[in-house]
């Protein structure tokens, strides 16, 4: 069953972190097979509190999503992310 990792952003604190970010997350991809479904596109919030943007992208399993969250390369790229803004990040289990 595929997995979905849901990266929201509740506002951006310094924007040269997240552009370091950017370049390492992508990095971090490897052969893994993920598909990107969002990439922080034009949004209407409609219920909820306000944020800036949403990024969602599918693992063809959660233990995929997990294993890449998880490894030692994410985690690297995953500081400059916590340093550029603040998030919300959920895997969730697809149909």
């Amino acid at each position: 069953m595929s997995a979905y990792v849901v990266f929201t952003r509740l506002n951006t604190k310094d924007q040269s972190e997240l552009d370091v970010y950017s370049q390492k997350g992508a990095n971090t991809l490897g052969n893994r097979q993920i598909t990107p479904h969002v990439v922080y596109g034009n949004q209407t919030i409609v219920e909820g509190p306000q944020h800036e943007g949403i990024a969602i992208v599918s693992f063809p399993t959660r233990e995929e999503a997990e294993e890449w969250y998880n490894s030692p390369e994410y985690q690297d790229a995953r500081q400059h992310r916590m340093r550029g803004g603040d998030y919300s990040v959920t895997i969730v289990d697809g149909l």
